[in-house]
């Protein structure tokens, strides 16, 4: 009869269930202590708040899941502990998510302790790290690193092992506007392209450009070649529109929604009856706000 492997991974399996290890050590409670690697129910861990990617591709879970079932989890994922049987993920929500859809009951887990700044700090260089990364999910980590852990640029490209120029150069793309920033995202343009577009002040100018990179296939060399001539030279002016006067109906809910939401909305609308609401934000915390108002 065929013995049905272990989906902890070879060598680990006898780590955690050897009666000769205190490895997995528990307190009287029955709980394991800070510093075990333990067998933990995947139940009784929750998922990092402070997790800076939500964006987890289908193809390749399902396919570490699979690896997963033949050859398990080589690598523990880490959590801190939050009180008895309570567990929260610092890194390794892929390996995580997998094991879910491989079926697994139980994940090989090491204990830490870590607070919410530690929390944030780690989980954002773990993500740094990964290699599937695109450079807009850098520059925000690095972003976020430095506003919310209170650190310099110096003292990421330290704790990263980056040069401090390369942070600044992901930083700078934030700069750009979101139609560029998505087609980054969305591996339509190179970060060279975007670097490139950045060193044009006008926006109008800069999606111009994008456009053209995208129909014609443009090189990062033609963009920095169209940059250079257009830096050479003045460019036109930009044409003025006169805003389109908001009806009386759309005035009086962008007064109703800025107070109910506590920030400045903006409704813009065109003659032929298209437009968008914006609700600006000054911070995590005040996205955060909006977003639980959004959600009732």
């Amino acid at each position: 009869m065929k013995t049905k492997k272990s989906a902890l991974g070879r060598g680990l399996s006898a780590i955690l269930e050897s009666p000769e290890t205190d490895i997995t050590s528990s307190d009287i409670s029955g709980n394991y202590v800070v510093g075990a690697i333990a067998n933990i129910s995947l139940d009784k861990i929750e998922t990092n708040p402070f997790q800076p990617r939500n964006i987890f591709e289908k193809k390749s879970l399902n396919e570490l899941a699979v690896s997963i079932k033949e050859q398990g989890i080589i690598q523990p994922v880490t959590v801190r502990k939050l009180g008895f049987d309570k567990y929260q993920l610092i890194s390794g929500e892929r390996r995580f998510r997998a094991a879910k859809l491989a079926g697994l009951e139980f994940v090989p887990t090491f204990i830490r302790v870590a607070n919410d700044q530690q929390m944030l700090e780690m989980a954002l260089i773990e993500n740094i790290h990964r290699k599937d990364l695109n450079s807009m999910e850098i520059a925000i980590s690095y972003q976020r690193l430095i506003e919310e852990c209170n650190i310099t640029q110096e003292i990421l490209s330290e704790r990263i092992g980056k040069d401090r120029t390369t942070i600044a150069n992901y930083i700078r793309l934030l700069k750009l506007p979101p139609d560029i920033q998505l087609a980054i995202k969305d591996e339509k343009i190179s970060m060279g392209h975007a670097r490139a577009i950045i060193n044009i002040d006008r926006v109008d100018v800069q999606l111009q450009i994008l456009e053209a990179i995208i129909s014609k296939n443009l090189s990062v060399r033609d963009v920095e070649r169209i940059v250079k001539e257009l830096n050479g030279h003045a460019l036109p002016p930009t044409k003025k529109t006169k805003p389109t006067a908001l009806p009386e109906k759309h005035m009086m809910a962008k007064n109703d929604l800025s107070e109910m939401y506590g920030s400045k909305v903006d409704i813009r609308r065109n003659t032929k009856g298209n437009g968008s609401i914006v609700i600006p934000f000054n911070s995590e915390k005040e996205f955060d706000r909006i977003v639980s108002l959004l959600e009732k």
